[in-house]
């Protein structure tokens, strides 16, 4: 079973949507790709066990996804090494990983970057957070649209 990481910074909005966003995707577009894959969240800067933000409940409740039960988690040498693949929300994040885990170069991208749409569309997805509900949609739209991407690279 291959384990890819989303992170993003607090884990509670950008790397949780795209847990679930694309957990949701493979259970309803690639449902033989379920026991391949084991998806799972962390943050940078996570305050353990909180929620998600709830304008990120709302955006994913409006695409029939519950986040409700999400809880952030932080990001350990643990959860580094346990990941087969490592998608950041921003560059930053990911020279953040490899400076704590220089042995995990070969596995950290930017989502952006390892879709092949960092040069096109910047490797940075926006943090909405304290954003209105209309700004969480969109970092949704943006994440969902690349994870599409990316379960097809997967192919």
């Amino acid at each position: 079973m291959k384990t890819i990481l989303f992170i993003c910074t607090g884990n509670t909005c950008r790397s949780s949507m795209a847990q679930a966003l694309f957990k949701d995707i493979i259970e309803t577009e690639n449902g033989d790709k379920r026991q391949e894959l084991n998806i799972i969240s962390a943050g940078i800067a996570a305050g353990e066990g909180e929620g998600a933000n709830p304008n990120a409940i709302k955006a994913m409740e409006e695409l029939g996804i519950d986040l409700t039960g999400h809880r952030a988690s932080q990001l350990t040498q643990e959860l580094i090494d346990k990941a087969d693949l490592i998608l950041t929300m921003t560059q930053r994040h990911k020279e953040m990983i490899m400076l704590v885990s220089p042995g995990s170069r070969d596995k950290v991208y930017t989502l952006m970057e390892f879709i092949d749409e960092g040069e096109s569309q910047g490797l940075d997805i926006e943090d909405p957070f304290g954003g209105s509900i209309e700004v969480y949609r969109q970092s949704a739209a943006q994440i969902r649209e690349a994870l599409k991407k990316l379960i097809r690279k997967l192919d």
